[in-house]
Formats: structure tokens, sequence, C-alpha cells
């Protein structure tokens, strides 16, 4: 039996992968979270199972598991503007001393990480669509900067946890994701505009809505993460430096490269909600909010065989029955 630990298992990725990997019952699953964002309501339904575990603990705090840890996936940080602008301390904390935590761990167990890095990393992207080797434009000292910064942050100490101490660990960029088990109150676009269909709600749009995001259904994204974590080091390596010259630690993007304006979103959902009275209003753009967000995912097509199969009306219409189900 593999043993595997997700952080950040209660929210909203960590729900849908946990979920995922109890279907196979060689799987034992542990899941810390210390529910600042994530729900408890969400992972009740694996209590049933002898071969999931829950432990509510704080990563920023030093970790400490008894039973031996083949995998880790490494989901804990508030993700949404809402909730890591609320405190950015502990979210700075949560990235940075976290992944320390998670890192030590690996090394003591020498168990495999795949960190789940974020689309955020790239800023306000002067490059379009963005691949793996940007750098970013990222504003240091903005109010985005807490997550943003402290994703990149503990990207440097991925990496240099894999050059020093040789540790198996790979990093994926996570673009827009919606689905099931998303918090109705995180003030992610795709569940604000739902939420406000479903209780007709003007749907706020910031700015005139021409900028652009990349939606990817969640039951993609866990694909590619799965397939991610199971290939082998050394086919890794070899792809990676064979295909693309990619010569540093592991690292993909993983997003659906189909393109669209919030305003485009935001009749996209109203029409699917046909009974819905809402209007779209206009509201000022937040600083520092991206213009244009469109991942490459050449990397991940080449070494993984991976791309997004659920077209944005597909799962869109999967997210809405499932918010209606809660609300």
């Amino acid at each position: 039996m593999k043993t595997i630990l997700v952080t950040g298992g209660s929210g909203f990725i960590g729900t849908n992968l946990i979920k995922k990997l109890l279907e196979d019952e060689n799987n034992k699953v542990i899941c810390i979270d210390n529910n600042y964002t994530g729900s408890f309501r969400n992972i009740k339904q694996f209590l049933e199972y002898e071969n999931f575990k829950f432990i509510k603990h704080d990563i920023s705090k030093p970790i400490n598991i008894k039973e031996n840890i083949d995998e880790i996936y490494n989901l804990a940080c508030p993700a949404s503007p809402i909730h890591y602008q609320k405190d950015p301390i502990f979210t700075l904390n949560t990235s940075i001393f976290g992944i320390i935590n998670i890192l030590e761990l690996s090394k003591e167990h020498n168990a495999k990480v795949l960190h789940a890095s974020t689309s955020e990393v790239y800023g306000n992207p002067l490059e379009h669509p963005q691949k793996e080797s940007y750098w970013g434009n990222v504003n240091p000292i903005g109010p985005r900067a807490c997550y943003d910064e402290g994703k990149r942050v503990a990207e440097t100490y991925c990496y240099e946890y894999w050059k020093n101490f040789g540790l198996d660990v790979r990093i994926v960029r996570i673009f827009n994701t919606y689905g099931p088990y998303m918090n109705p109150d995180d003030g992610r676009v795709v569940s604000n505009f739902i939420i406000q269909a479903l209780k007709n709600e003007p749907l706020t749009v910031y700015g005139d809505g021409t900028q652009t995001r990349s939606f990817q259904y969640i039951d993609d994204l866990i694909n590619g993460m799965l397939k991610f974590m199971e290939i082998d080091k050394n086919k890794l390596k070899n792809d990676l430096e064979k295909k693309f010259n990619w010569t540093t630690i592991p690292v993909l993007n993983m997003g659906n490269p189909e393109e669209y304006t919030i305003l485009e979103l935001a009749n996209k959902i109203l029409e699917l909600i046909p009974e819905s009275k809402s209007k779209i209003v206009f509201k000022p753009l937040p600083k520092d909010d991206p213009v244009r967000r469109k991942p490459d995912i050449t990397m991940a097509k080449e070494i993984l065989g991976w791309e997004p199969k659920i077209r944005l009306e597909e799962g869109l219409e999967r997210t809405i029955e499932y918010f209606k189900q809660i609300i």
C-alpha cells in the first residue's frame, strides 16, 4: 500500500484529488489542513474509508508523521485574493515555512513531492502565452505580492532542495481552475458569477471585462497532476532534457489554453442559467490584476501526453449543478 500525504486536502483541489486517490484501494491518504479556507464538510465523505486519515494542522509549523510517506502533494495555501489578502503574513508563512517543512519531511521519508505552484508567479505577464521558462512580471510590494512572491520563493526552495539534496520534487504551475467543491465565498470569478446568477444578483465584472483568463475544469487538472507524480524520475529528466533542453527542476504548466474574456465568461454563465434575472455591472479593476493569462502547455503535452479534455460549457454545467445543491 502506498501512503500519500495531501496538504490543503480539505480545500477545492485537495478534496477532488483525495476523492480520485481513494478510488484505488491500494492508496492510504493522510489529509493535513487547518481549514483556513478549506472545509471539513468537504472531506466528511472520506471518513468511512479505513485508509483515510485527517490531521488538523498548520503546515507553517513543523510536521511530525510516524507513518512512512511515499508521496506528498503540497496544496496548502490560500489561493483567492479575498482569502490571501485577509492575512498577508499568514499567506507568506504558509507558502514559505510550509514548503520548508514539507521538504524536510520529504528528506526524512525519502518521499516524492509534487508542489502546487500557480500561474500567478508570472504576474501581469509581458509574454503571451506563458511558457515555463518565462520569469514573470511581478510587483513585490503590491497587494497580491504575499501570494505571488510567496509562491515564487516556495519554488526557489523546491529548486534548492532538488539541487542540493537530490529530492524528487516536481512543480506544477496551476492556471485558473474551477469545478465542484469550490468555496462559494472565495471570490474567484467562476464561483462569483455562478452564485450571483443563481441568487439573481448583479454579475460583477471588474474593469471593462476584456481581460482574459483560461479556465480549466478540475478533473483535467487532477488527471494531469497524477500523471506528473507517476512518471519515473529518470524518464522525466531525460525527456525534459532531450525535448526541451530543460536541465533544472521539473516544472510544468497545467491549464486550458482556450482563452476567454471575463465578459464572455459572464455571458456564458447567464446563458447556462436562463432563469436568472441577473444583469452585468462593472466595477474598477483591482490593482495588479493580470490583463492576460494563457498557458503554453507544450511541455505537459509532450512529456505526459496530457491536455485538457473538458470544454468550458460542459465544465460550467457540472459546476452550476454542484452549486445548485449547496446554496
